[in-house]
């Protein structure tokens, strides 16, 4: 993002920022929470011994993903074609090839969920989230070298480029391992449609949810303000959610694991368990919260001088993150333990909320408007998750309720 930011400038920056942002709104509904749900249903099969609902879970996920993705994809070109005037609109063409990355988007992100649920994490993570940005910087590399215009479009095909071969590496290296493992081997599929749709829709709700989340304010202050404002604010936003990947690593790797206790009906290694996952995620969040406050000029300087304009809105977003990390990994719990519905309300209102602050504020109080929504949204969310777990399922997931059952342990 910095070398992008750098290379474009802070307006044409702004606009790319605002096309990938719904590249990854539709590319992260386009499979219906199949991503959310293979997590779910993989180990249960595995748990059970349904080895043919198992391989007819992975090969048919993917397959209605990768085609309801494209249909997305077409649906929108088709739209913009016929209702943008692309003689007067500066998003469009970006928008274009932006729309390409789609099927592919989704595709990875259900893959990832298979990665997570085997356990098979670098094949889950690396290619979306380390393949594929380092394909779009070696493309962006080229076309400056080639002397190409340095502008949104240009970005947003860089972005193609990196989005189909970090999901076609990770569907080469998902399809031979599945191979090597067993139970996944085999050729006979049985296909439950119903029953993952019944467990998908709601998922699809929280992965809605979740991406209004990350970025309702993106997109109103595309609306409200200029692309130099869009793209300061993303710079101090993604900078600052850094330390969100400490919630989401945690989450990746005990996802299955709350699947699986829950299966067996083993709660006090479920109890345990999720201690533990508490401490992994709030602690290291803290630290880095710490370091990247400490270091945020310097960190915005990178990507130009007038991006250190959004200094202050890291200080507002920090206390939204830090409370959605002292209740751990609650959403994915949640979403392991059957209350995947309880979790999308939660989330449904989280939307809500933070497009009804994000409208309201933004226009007044700009950057800052947009910085307090989210942070307000997240503390919503992170106290209502805390209150379905304590209430359902017996669990104090928040960090100091962890930390006093644990000291009653060693007692």
């Amino acid at each position: 993002q910095i070398v992008l930011a750098r290379l474009m400038g802070g307006h044409e920056y702004g606009i790319y920022v605002f096309v990938w942002t719904w590249v990854m709104v539709l590319g992260g509904l386009s499979h219906l929470g199949f991503n959310t749900a293979m997590i779910r249903l993989i180990p249960e099969y595995k748990v059970q011994g349904r080895l043919a609902h198992l391989r007819g879970l992975i090969f048919g996920g993917r397959l209605f993903a990768l085609g309801l993705s494209t249909g997305v994809m077409i649906v929108g070109l088709v739209l913009l074609y016929f209702f943008a005037d692309s003689a007067t609109n500066i998003y469009v063409l970006p928008a274009y090839l932006a729309l390409i990355c789609v099927p592919m988007f989704t595709i990875a992100d259900v893959q990832d969920g298979i990665g997570r649920a085997h356990g098979w994490m670098i094949l889950a993570l690396v290619p979306p989230y380390v393949l594929r940005p380092l394909l779009i910087l070696c493309a962006m590399t080229a076309f400056y070298f080639a002397g190409l215009p340095m502008e949104a479009r240009t970005a947003a095909g860089a972005a193609v480029i990196g989005s189909w071969i970090a999901a076609f590496v990770q569907t080469i290296f998902i399809n031979k391992q599945l191979r090597q493992d067993k139970p996944c081997a085999a050729e006979e599929r049985t296909y439950a449609f119903s029953k993952w749709f019944k467990t998908a829709l709601p998922l699809v709700a929280i992965t809605g949810c979740e991406l209004v989340l990350q970025n309702a304010d993106i997109l109103v202050i595309s609306h409200f303000m200029t692309p130099s404002d869009v793209g300061i604010y993303f710079a101090a936003a993604k900078t600052m959610a850094l330390i969100m990947f400490v919630h989401y690593a945690v989450g990746s790797a005990v996802a299955n694991r709350f699947a699986a206790l829950h299966t067996r009906g083993d709660k006090l290694a479920l109890r345990k368990f999720v201690a533990d996952a508490v401490n992994w995620t709030f602690w290291p969040s803290l630290a880095a919260a710490l370091l990247i406050l400490v270091m945020g000029k310097p960190l915005l300087w990178l990507f130009g001088p007038q991006f250190t304009d959004g200094y202050s809105v890291m200080f507002i977003l920090v206390l939204g993150f830090l409370v959605r990390s002292a209740m751990g990994p609650a959403e994915f719990l949640l979403n392991m333990m059957g209350q995947q519905r309880a979790c999308a309300l939660n989330l449904i209102a989280t939307a809500i909320i933070s497009i009804t602050l994000n409208i309201i504020l933004v226009p007044y109080y700009g950057l800052l408007g947009a910085a307090s929504a989210t942070s307000l949204s997240l503390a919503f969310v992170a106290t209502a998750n805390y209150i379905v777990a304590r209430k359902r399922l017996g669990l104090n997931i928040a960090i100091w309720q962890n930390l006093s059952w644990q000291a009653s342990r060693n007692d």
